[in-house]
């Protein structure tokens, strides 16, 4: 079964919504494809995003969703699992499902998933008080006691930001070599007031249902409310690899080269939120997401023109 679109968008967070609100305002037969499984679910809220601070990512979703349908945009829950490219027919992207789907243009806003720090206790407290963002999530634990669960020395940088909401910070090296950090961490972290302990992290203590203390793996107990950790970002590229766009290594991962735009290198491909980079805030990727159904509407036009000349 094969369906024809103007654009087909993959993904249904705030970059893959806020494409296709564009895109169905400016009348584009559209369609997303969302999995249903955005990266930040587990949050209870989401900060930082103007007019929307406070609001459970849910719920933001289930807005966007209501939105889009009403300039007549399709959503379908299923997974693209493949994607092909004919220079002449655009885009056929295959679902899970079984059905198969063409588009003239295609958003991949797949995002990225967290792996997090394989210690008992983290994932099951992630997004309530083991966290990843400070700003994110760092006025909503002001003043607690913290802690930083160092997994590369890049662990300093995080320990030494989320002083700013709290002046009781821990680092607990973990993974990290006391030898690892270089005299500029020890300094600022001397100067920042960060305590660093040496040794494995075993575990958390949860009393009550909140975290209470991080537990080393020679005994030791230390008391902290919050735990920062750096999840490693695992892109979701798989449809950009497939369909030969050109990639970009970061120390966070491989993302695809794109304009200012969005488009990669790939003509009518184009990335949007976190499958354009790491560091994309919700707010953030809505604007990337609008910035490429703009950007597509205006492709589309000037295409058409030109075929209607050239007859």
């Amino acid at each position: 079964m094969t369906d024809t679109y103007e654009v087909v968008v993959v993904g249904g967070g705030a970059a893959g919504l806020s494409a296709a609100l564009v895109l169905g305002r400016a009348r584009r037969r559209t369609l997303v494809v969302d999995a249903g499984e955005p990266r930040n679910a587990p949050s209870a809220h989401m900060q930082g995003f103007l007019s929307r601070d406070g609001m459970p990512p849910a719920e933001f979703l289930a807005v966007g969703r209501q939105e889009i349908a009403r300039y007549g945009v399709e959503l379908v829950r299923d997974r693209a699992v493949g994607a092909t490219k004919d220079d002449a027919d655009g885009f056929a992207v295959a679902l899970a499902g079984g059905r198969t789907v063409r588009a003239r243009h295609l958003v991949v806003a797949t995002g990225l998933k967290d792996e997090l720090p394989p210690v008992p206790g983290v994932a099951e407290r992630f997004g309530r008080d083991v966290l990843h963002c400070p700003y994110c999530h760092g006025w909503e634990v002001r003043d607690r006691a913290f802690g930083v669960l160092a997994t590369t020395p890049m662990s300093v940088h995080q320990a030494l930001m989320v002083t700013q909401w709290s002046k009781d910070v821990t680092l607990f090296l973990h993974q990290v070599e006391e030898t690892e950090l270089t005299d500029d961490d020890l300094r600022r972290l001397a100067a920042a007031g960060v305590r660093v302990v040496p040794g494995e992290v075993a575990g958390l203590r949860i009393e009550d249902d909140r975290l209470t203390g991080v537990r080393l793996a020679e005994g030791s107990v230390h008391d902290r409310e919050a735990l920062f950790v750096a999840p490693r970002p695992v892109p979701q590229n798989d449809l950009f690899l497939g369909l030969g766009a050109e990639m970009a290594e970061t120390p966070f991962g491989s993302y695809p080269v794109i304009d200012e735009r969005g488009e990669t290198t790939v003509p009518g491909l184009w990335a949007a939120g976190n499958a354009s980079g790491f560091a994309e805030q919700v707010v953030n990727a809505a604007s990337r997401g609008y910035r490429a159904g703009a950007a597509i509407n205006g492709e589309l036009l000037f295409a058409d023109l030109d075929a209607a000349v050239r007859v």
